[in-house]
């Protein structure tokens, strides 16, 4: 019988929990600090409508967001994505606080740095205080990679690729001969790559990415033994979940000042599923919450904490000549306008602001948080933020 997605993720998961850890958290070597500075979470959310999500027909599909975040959130109604609505150059516009006009795929940087690059050589911060985990290896070619001679890759941040994660474990554990029924362990490497890549949600052929890998080897053997611990009620059985999982035990172990987080579920759209979409709405409102609930308990994030959650841009209308909900390229407000929630400390007083903003407003109002300047950048740091 053929193995589904969600099966392998499942599977793979336990062969983590197996193969990778050869001790618990605090035999890590990372311990959350206790200094009193603040913390920044950036959740960014994939492709929604605001059909699907905040309004009256869409309520029912993130509760979370609605009913229990919302109510103690700044909520802007209209973030506006004005420039090029793809996945990689809306990231990019959203981390840099430029629009981004480049490559589709991940082949070419951010013409300007990152507020990773900025955060990093204005305050002399190490690595591990800048984090991101993310669903689509092309974003990997981003981060700390900008065209920006100043800065460069050596001010980049921690890049978890939680797909190619999977895919070590696995094949730690068919390598070291604990899977005996595994007779060719290469050709099983080429079929779990090719399985990902052929039921990637992003569409956007997705392949193993190993060569360029951002993350330092000390911290990657330190995540990929923290994989393995896995609590049996939680083993993910969607790549949101494995998202979520990794980013929680970020949190855990180095505490990070800065952590994005991309949930991408709801890109199985591309595939043309209207209710496998809903279900990933439904799973990032859930873990949006889950991930809120951490920051809220963590004693290295409780009460110091701003999180903003935000799409990436938002779908084309229904009966749009680019099939509705499975495209995010008809450039009109179904596509081009979402929405943004900031939770925490930069709330101040929890209200809805009406006046639109824009993704790049993001990037300078993160680095007021973070105390440093992004250099010519086109956004404006949003005034109703406490910082």
């Amino acid at each position: 019988m053929p193995m589904t997605k969600r099966d392998f993720l499942r599977t793979a998961a336990t062969l983590a929990a197996e193969t990778l850890l050869g001790g618990n958290l605090a035999a890590s070597g990372g311990h959350p600090r206790e200094d009193a500075e603040g913390k920044v979470i950036l959740v960014i959310f994939g492709g929604v409508r605001r059909a699907e999500t905040f309004s009256s027909t869409g309520f029912s599909n993130i509760p979370h967001l609605a009913y229990d975040l919302g109510p103690e959130s700044l909520f802007y109604l209209t973030v506006h994505n004005d420039g090029v609505t793809a996945h990689y150059n809306a990231i990019a516009s959203i981390l840099t606080g430029n629009w981004q006009r480049v490559d589709d795929w991940g082949k070419f940087p951010p013409t300007t740095p990152t507020i990773f690059e900025c955060y990093r050589k204005q305050m002399r911060v190490p690595q591990s205080q800048v984090w991101m985990v993310a669903s689509n290896k092309a974003l990997t070619d981003m981060i700390g990679a900008s065209s920006a001679s100043r800065y460069g890759p050596r001010f980049g941040a921690n890049v978890v690729f939680p797909k190619q994660l999977l895919i070590n474990a696995v094949m730690n554990a068919v390598w070291s001969g604990r899977r005996r029924a595994t007779a060719n362990p290469r050709q099983m490497q080429q079929e779990l790559q090719e399985m990902l890549e052929q039921n990637n949600y992003e569409g956007l052929g997705w392949s193993v990415f190993e060569t360029r890998d951002l993350l330092v080897p000390r911290v990657r053997e330190t995540i990929q033994r923290a994989i393995t611990r896995f609590v049996e009620s939680q083993k993910p059985s969607t790549g949101d979940a494995l998202t979520f999982w990794i980013s929680r035990e970020i949190m855990r172990r180095f505490a990070p000042a800065l952590l994005v987080v991309d949930f991408s579920d709801v890109e199985v759209a591309h595939f043309g599923s209207y209710s496998m979409h809903v279900a990933g709405i439904r799973e990032g409102d859930r873990l949006v919450y889950e991930l809120w609930q951490e920051a809220k308990t963590n004693p290295a994030y409780r009460g110091r904490t701003t999180m903003i959650v935000l799409p990436e841009f938002g779908r084309d209308p229904a009966g749009s000549r680019t099939n509705g909900f499975e495209n995010h390229r008809s450039y009109d407000a179904s596509c081009r306008d979402t929405w943004m929630m900031v939770l925490g400390a930069g709330v101040g007083t929890p209200r809805v602001i009406e006046r639109p903003v824009h993704h790049i407003d993001v990037c300078p109002t993160l680095a007021a948080f973070l105390g440093c300047e992004v250099p010519d950048v086109q956004g404006q740091r949003l005034v109703e933020v406490k910082v």
